[in-house]
């Protein structure tokens, strides 16, 4: 009899948490796996990266800097040396230009309205989420814990992004009665929107 009771009691306490989440839709709890795909799935996550190429006059910071160098390196691009005008400072100071490898490597990446311009930008690298580390709920918010790294899209996206760094962010959400949502810029100040948790990112151990 009191087995027969406990069960009893058990079922009904089910048909009661099966009333209560009648209303409920699939978005009303914040998985690590729905945290993942609204990430995954948002515009801001899935925009590229692009890297800013200027050919022609530049200044002796340009050219020794990280990109150039690599560029350098690969035989895409040469420069010589030349006099600094007035607005490019200071001394040496470069006229750099595609080699001919250079230019069949970037041919296909400058747009059509770019072409005879000294300044291009290349796109080079998109997103990928690796994992939802963790999630920290308080009401109706919550702090999700991510990884992701760079995924190149072409030859230059390689070569300046080499290796396989991982990064770490979190971005807030918001429940609303439809379900959850990324925090958008008038989200709660103590929680950050997916753009500044993309660019406050730290490498990932």
């Amino acid at each position: 009899m009191l087995a027969y009771l406990q069960r009893l009691h058990s079922f009904g306490a089910v048909i009661l948490l099966s009333l209560g989440c009648a209303g409920c839709s699939p978005q009303d709890f914040l998985t690590r796996r729905l945290a993942a795909d609204l990430i995954a799935g948002s515009e801001t996550f899935k925009s590229t990266d692009h890297f800013w190429l200027r050919t022609g006059l530049i200044s002796n910071k340009d050219y020794v800097s990280p990109e150039y160098l690599v560029l350098q390196q690969k035989g895409w691009i040469n420069g010589t040396t030349v006099r600094c005008t007035a607005n490019v400072t200071p001394p040496p100071c470069w006229e750099v230009a595609l080699t001919p490898i250079g230019v069949e490597t970037f041919r296909d990446l400058i747009h059509s309205s770019d072409s005879g311009k000294q300044y291009f930008s290349i796109p080079t690298v998109r997103r990928e989420l690796v994992a939802v580390t963790g999630i920290s709920k308080g009401g109706n918010f919550a702090d999700v814990n991510f990884t992701w790294r760079w995924i190149p899209l072409n030859e230059v996206g390689a070569a300046l992004y080499a290796g396989d760094a991982h990064y770490k962010s979190t971005v807030g959400f918001r429940h609303y009665d439809d379900g959850w949502r990324l925090l958008d810029g008038n989200g709660a100040k103590s929680s950050q929107t997916l753009d500044e948790a993309l660019k406050n990112s730290e490498p990932a151990p």
